[in-house]
């Protein structure tokens, strides 16, 4: 990728089109000159072993973080969701969309707050810092001080990217089906429908200044989390200005003690089964720059709020059965859960019997474990692997849940990720019992 931290954003339909050309060719051409070394050297290589290659993979990348907006955050999407599929290497490069945005150049961040404050913006603070503090795939954030000496923190929304966001993820789909890495028999419209619509939802700062609020809302009382307050007075549908709130990294805590790992984690993988089972309304984006941490104090900062979501009802109880069979320890209710809330597909149990039920005792092997859960035990892993090869490889029995199944499973999944990353250990069998046994009392007065 460029040095340099400056890339003007790409906003109008023509020039991110010509964008996505560029990556489509330069992709195209790599998959070519790997074809031709292969065949060279005596191999016959499928399609998708010459597109998932690191080289293709910092193509992409180099370009997402260029486009920025819907084409970097179903990347963003990909490189978290996929730990455990994509081989390492790949999933390592990927994993730079996650904090690999560049910013705007002055001159154009400029031309955007003219837009929204107008031509005297400046005399609006008593400083605003021009070089951002964070930059994500839809905006990038500036620290500022107002006259009376408040610090605010100031999303800025990329210039197009809200009116970018039915070509690009057309456009991700596209490439997607080139590659033959989807089937065609798989109906992918509903996800990127779903897509769609949460990414407009997530472009809409307005809105977001209103799930922040009711976050609040749901967290007043918990001293353990802080959430930022919107400062309505400078906030638009494509600047939100909220209450700047200091914080670390939460990746820094990788180098704290055990005990203060635990200590977080279980505070947000709590907070993730409060979001299902108690609240019914989750932020399903588990980016970690979306937490941060105060070390002297020890409280979590919860920010962006842009995928924050209902969860309809029979979604929870979908997850509801999933729990109670894995507490119960029974396979059968669980293979049921499975299929009936389409986790699975009725043609994929068919084909694939042994190795699903295989992959079920392997987790209920490993999850159904009483005591302290450690994250760090990744034994599992390739046992699991071993045996969902052969249902990975028939692309004809692969299934989308639906998308709302999906949204949750990202929260769940990407939540877990950071505590395998930071080794964190916790009572996770009683902390899902008590959340389902509240929900099951609550059903039932």
């Amino acid at each position: 990728m460029s040095d340099s931290p400056y890339r003007k954003v790409p906003s109008g339909r023509l020039s991110r089109l010509s964008s996505f050309g560029q990556l489509a060719g330069g992709v195209a051409g790599g998959m070519l000159a790997e074809g031709a070394k292969r065949l060279a050297s005596g191999e016959r290589p499928r399609m998708s072993d010459l597109l998932l290659t690191p080289g293709n993979a910092r193509r992409v990348t180099e370009q997402l973080s260029k486009l920025r907006g819907a084409a970097m955050k179903l990347g963003q999407m990909i490189s978290m969701d996929a730990g455990d599929v994509l081989p390492a290497e790949l999933t390592a490069i990927l994993s730079k969309l996650r904090d690999s945005a560049h910013h705007m150049p002055p001159q154009q961040l400029n031309a955007v707050l003219i837009a929204e404050w107008g031509a005297d913006w400046r005399r609006k603070f008593r400083h605003f810092e021009a070089r951002p503090i964070a930059a994500a795939s839809i905006g990038q954030v500036h620290r500022a001080t107002l006259p009376d000496g408040r610090q605010l923190a100031i999303k800025v929304q990329y210039p197009g990217v809200a009116d970018s966001i039915d070509a690009d993820v057309d456009n991700v789909a596209s490439l997607l089906r080139l590659s033959s890495l989807l089937p065609a028999s798989l109906d992918v419209a509903p996800l990127l429908a779903a897509a769609k619509a949460q990414l407009k939802e997530e472009a809409d700062y307005c809105r977001e200044a209103e799930q922040m609020r009711h976050y609040a809302r749901l967290l007043s009382g918990e001293p353990q989390f802080l959430v930022p307050k919107p400062y309505d007075a400078l906030s638009t549908q494509r600047i939100l200005a909220m209450d700047y709130i200091d914080g670390r990294a939460i990746e820094t805590l990788e180098g704290e003690a055990q005990e203060v790992r635990d200590r977080v984690m279980t505070a947000l993988l709590g907070l993730v089964l409060r979001e299902l089972f108690e609240f019914g309304y989750m932020q399903t984006d588990p980016n970690f720059a979306n937490y941060r941490w105060q070390a002297d104090s020890g409280k979590l900062v919860l920010l962006d709020f842009g995928a924050a979501r209902p969860i309809p009802p029979v979604t929870i109880a979908a997850y509801m059965r999933l729990m109670r069979a894995g507490l119960d320890g029974d396979h059968d209710a669980l293979r049921e859960a499975l299929v009936e809330n389409a986790f699975i597909s009725e043609a994929s149990l068919a084909r694939h019997r042994p190795a699903m039920d295989a992959m079920i005792d392997v987790l209920m092997e490993h999850l159904g474990r009483g005591g302290e859960f450690d994250f760090s035990d990744r034994s599992f892993v390739e046992r699991l692997r071993a045996h969902g090869e052969t249902i990975f490889a028939d692309k004809d029995a692969w299934h989308i849940p639906p998308a709302d199944t999906l949204f949750v499973q990202r929260k769940v999944s990407g939540t877990a990720l950071l505590a395998i990353r930071m080794k964190a250990r916790m009572p996770l069998k009683d902390m899902v019992a008590r959340e389902v046994g509240a929900r099951e009392i609550g059903a039932m007065a």
